[in-house]
This record gives C-alpha cells, sequence and structure tokens, in this order.
C-alpha cells in the first residue's frame, strides 16, 4: 500500500515539474475549480449576512410596529371613554372595553420585541408606568359617572391629567420609534451593501471562471490541434510501418522457405554418400565373411599368423560396427531435419478439434507401453478449438510418449492431461507426469534441437521437444514446462483459441 502511495505521489510530483500542455490544462481547470469554490462560499456568507440584517430590520419593524398599535390602541380607548361620558351609550362603553383588552396583548408584544435591556430599559418600564395610569385615570372617571356624578367626571377630564399621561406617553414611543428606526436604516443599509458585495463577489467570480473557461478552451483546442497532427503523423508512420513490416514478413518468409529448402537439399544430398557408405560397409562385413572363411580353409594347410587374424575376426567386425552405427544415427538425423523441413512446408488446415476425443486415441495408442510400465493416464474434459488437426496430434503425441518413456520405475507411474479455458479467447493444455522430472537448468536445454535431459538410457535423438516447440509456435502458442527432479514434469500447452492463418506475400 505504502508502495503504491509513493508511486503515486512520485508520478504526480513528476507530472508538476513537466512543463506539458496537459499541465497547464489541469493548472487552468484547478484554478478555474478554485474560484467557483470560492465563489460559492463567498455567496454563502453573504448570503447568510443579508439575511442577518433582513431579519434584523425584520424584527426592528416587528417592535415599531408595536409602539405605534400601542399607542393608536390607547388613543382608541381614549376616544371611546369619552364618547361614552359625553353621550352615555353603552356602544361607547363596549369599543372602550374591547380596546382595553387589545391594549393588554399590545403591551404586552411591545414589551417583548422591543426588550427590558439595555438603553431602553427605562423608556419600556415608564411606558408601561404610564400606560397603567392611563387605564386607571380612565376607570376612575368611568366609576364616578357610574355613580352619577356626570359633572365630576367630565371635570376630571377636563383638569387634563389624562391628557398629560397620554402626552409623556406618546413622547417616550416616539423616542423609542425613533431610535428603531436609525437602527432600521442602519441595517438596511448594511443588507444592501452586502447585497451589494455578494452581487459584486459573484460577478468577479463569474468573469474569473469565464476569463479561465476561454483559456482552458484555447489550450484544449491547441491540444485537439496538436492531437490530430500526431494522430497523422502516427497514421502516416503506421502506414509506413505496415509497410515494413510486410515487406519485411515476405522476405522473412523468402529466407524461411530457402532455408528449409535449403535443409531439405542438404538432407536430400547427404542421404547419396551416406547411402554409398552405408552399401559399402555392408560389401566390407561381406567380404570379411569371406576373408573369416578363406582364412579358417588357409588354416588347416599352414597356420594364419595372429595379427591378421585379429585384424579380420576382430579389428574389421568392430571397425564395420562403428561405422554402421554412426551411419545409422546419422540416416535418423537426417530423417529428423527432413521432417521438420517438410512440417514447415505443410498448409495448416484449420477445424474444430474435439481435443478430449483426441487425446483418448492417443493414450490408446501407448496402451501397451502404459501396461508394461504399470503406469495410468488420465485424460480430464478437455476444450475444443479450431487448430490443425495433424499438428496438435504431433504435439500431444510426443508429450506423452516423452511422459511414458521418462516414468520412473521406482513408483506407480501417473499421467494426467487437463485442460481450461483462458479469458481473452485461448486455450490452455497441461501433460503432467510423476516421471525422473528435469533439472531447473536443463528447461529450456531441452527444445533445442539435439539437445537431451539427464541419463542417456533412452533411445532418441533430441529431436521430439524441439519438433514440438517449432509447432507450438507455429500455431500461434507458447510451450513451458514445470519440473521437480525426481518428481515429475508439468508440460503446459497456450494456444489462441481460434487458429490465424498469417497471410504473407512477395515483395513487390
Amino acid at each position: 500500500m505504502r508502495t503504491a502511495v509513493q508511486d503515486c505521489l512520485s508520478q504526480l510530483s513528476q507530472f508538476a515539474r513537466e512543463r506539458t500542455l496537459g499541465r497547464s490544462i489541469v493548472v487552468a481547470l484547478a484554478l478555474a475549480l478554485v474560484a467557483l469554490v470560492v465563489a460559492n462560499v463567498s455567496t454563502f456568507v453573504l448570503v447568510q449576512r443579508t439575511a442577518q440584517f433582513n431579519e434584523e430590520v425584520d424584527t426592528r419593524w416587528q417592535a415599531r410596529r408595536s409602539g405605534r398599535l400601542l399607542i393608536l390602541n390607547l388613543k382608541d380607548a381614549e376616544t371611546a371613554h369619552r364618547g361614552y361620558l359625553l353621550t352615555g351609550r353603552p356602544a361607547f362603553l363596549l369599543d372602550y372595553r374591547n380596546a382595553l383588552t387589545t391594549h393588554a396583548a399590545a403591551l404586552e408584544t411591545f414589551v417583548t420585541r422591543v426588550g427590558t435591556d439595555g438603553d431602553d430599559r427605562v423608556l419600556v418600564e415608564q411606558i408601561v408606568r404610564l400606560s397603567r395610569e392611563k387605564i386607571l385615570e380612565m376607570d376612575g372617571t368611568l366609576e364616578l359617572y357610574r355613580q352619577g356624578r356626570a359633572v365630576d367626571a367630565i371635570a376630571e377630564v377636563r383638569a387634563g391629567h389624562g391628557q398629560d399621561l397620554m402626552r409623556r406617553l406618546d413622547a417616550d414611543l416616539s423616542h423609542i420609534d425613533q431610535r428603531i428606526g436609525v437602527e432600521i436604516a442602519d441595517a438596511t443599509a448594511r443588507s444592501e451593501a452586502s447585497a451589494s458585495f455578494t452581487s459584486f463577489v459573484n460577478a468577479l467570480a463569474g468573469l474569473l471562471i469565464l476569463v479561465l473557461a476561454g483559456f482552458v478552451f484555447l489550450l484544449v483546442r491547441r491540444y485537439l490541434v496538436e492531437l490530430e497532427a500526431s494522430r497523422a503523423e502516427v497514421d502516416r508512420i503506421n502506414a509506413g510501418l505496415e509497410e515494413t513490416v510486410r515487406l519485411r514478413t515476405a522476405a522473412l518468409t523468402r529466407a524461411n522457405e530457402e532455408v528449409q529448402r535449403f535443409a531439405y537439399i542438404v538432407s536430400h544430398d547427404l542421404r547419396a554418400p551416406l547411402v554409398n557408405i552405408m552399401g559399402y560397409t555392408a560389401e566390407l562385413e561381406q567380404a570379411g565373411k569371406i576373408l573369416d572363411q578363406a582364412m579358417i580353409s588357409a588354416e588347416f594347410e599352414q597356420p594364419t599368423e595372429p595379427l591378421v587374424r585379429s585384424a579380420i575376426r576382430e579389428d574389421i567386425p568392430e571397425a564395420v560396427g562403428f561405422i554402421r552405427a554412426s551411419t545409422e544415427k546419422m540416416d535418423r538425423l537426417i530423417n529428423a531435419i527432413l521432417k521438420l523441413s517438410r512440417e514447415g512446408r505443410r498448409n495448416l488446415v484449420p477445424e474444430t478439434l474435439d481435443m478430449t476425443l483426441m487425446v483418448h486415441r492417443i493414450a490408446d495408442s501407448v496402451s501397451h507401453q502404459l501396461a508394461r510400465a504399470k503406469a495410468g493416464i488420465t485424460v480430464g474434459d478437455l476444450p475444443e478449438m479450431e487448430n490443425d488437426r495433424l499438428s496438435m496430434e504431433q504435439i500431444m503425441g510426443n508429450l506423452i510418449d516423452n511422459a511414458v518413456k521418462y516414468l520412473d520405475p521406482a513408483r506407480p507411474g501417473q499421467i494426467d492431461v487437463r485442460g481450461r479455458d483462458l479469458p481473452g479467447g485461448w486455450v490452455e493444455y497441461e501433460v503432467i507426469d510423476n516421471g525422473r522430472g528435469i533439472s531447473p537448468k536443463d528447461h529450456e536445454r531441452i527444445f533445442e534441437l539435439f539437445r537431451r535431459s539427464g541419463r542417456q538410457d533412452r533411445p532418441g535423438e533430441g529431436l521430439g521437444l524441439a519438433f514440438v516447440r517449432n509447432s507450438v509456435r507455429r500455431l500461434g502458442g507458447d510451450i513451458v514446462v514445470e519440473s521437480v527432479l525426481g518428481e515429475g514434469s508439468t508440460f503446459r500447452l497456450k494456444f489462441p483459441k481460434r487458429l490465424v492463418l498469417e497471410e504473407t506475400g512477395d515483395a513487390p
């Protein structure tokens, strides 16, 4: 995890140091994003402040309104009070009672909204006291009127005590109203200033974003132009590369065909003197037998020199035997070269192969060898594929023959053939044995021509696995071996699900 983080930081550091068009685009986009975030945060803060100022303005307006409603309500009560004293009509008395009921709620609202702390505390207490005194004054005159002392009640009103209370009450409320008006004006000014600043910040951020967007547009346009130019250059290079590959493939194909032709001609030409050598060897062997018979007949008349007898009966047969063994080995090698040459020239024929059935038939063909070695073979459910039948039969046959040939007689032999589909349109097959195994230093060597590994106590010329790898690669596949000496080997084959035949042609 730490390594991945370090690699990521290293790549970011390298990206930041290099002056590239991509870095410029990323920086411009980052600045635009930062500007957008700053604008959003600033707008949010300023909107909150503006809302706070507006809420403050509304609160002070409500306080101002409650004071005005309070004085108006008292004036309404005073008017109804005087109308009742002058006319005695019950309707005025009802209006007076209603005004007093409303006054109680209005006074409570006024006290709550204006507050009883700070500079307004004394004025609020005085307004509450004056309003109560005014109500007591009006109730007192009404009491005199109910007692039949209407003249005294009117005289009390004319004395002006109630009017003085209303003037003082009106003056105190006007003082609070003016101060609240100043506060409202100040809060309104701050709200307007905040809204103006918010608009300015949004306009500035928008302008900055537009500038950055234009810069990014120019960079992206430049990048697209360069990308189009690079794409055209890559297309041009690819076109030249494809032509070069085609020419080189054609040349390589011709060279490969020449090598195969050369191998065929050389092998064919080598067989002519080899046949002569083998023929003359047979004649020498026959001549040796004739000489031996002649020497037997001559010994009855005169004894033969020991050196002559040794040369005819021992040296000549031994030399002929060595010559015969060498020529037979050389013949096998020439046949192997011819086989490889013919295989390289043979046209591949793709067809759908039932690999399970094919391997079962190969296993049946070596059943007598398995029985003699007291070994068993298990063939799993192998995936089908489209490939050349003859090549696959030769490949699997060679691997299974090798597995049988190099089983360890010290333990019961077992060979397993398994397979599975791989992602990407590939299949994999495994030939597993518990035989002698292969030394790690020989894992690659066994695929070389005429090279073998381990004890040479089994017949062979070291051509089988070389032929297998050559065939596997010709089919577009790959082969690897995993082996532990003394434990067994696993040959793993990988092929495309469908054989793709390469089209080659002569160069113009």
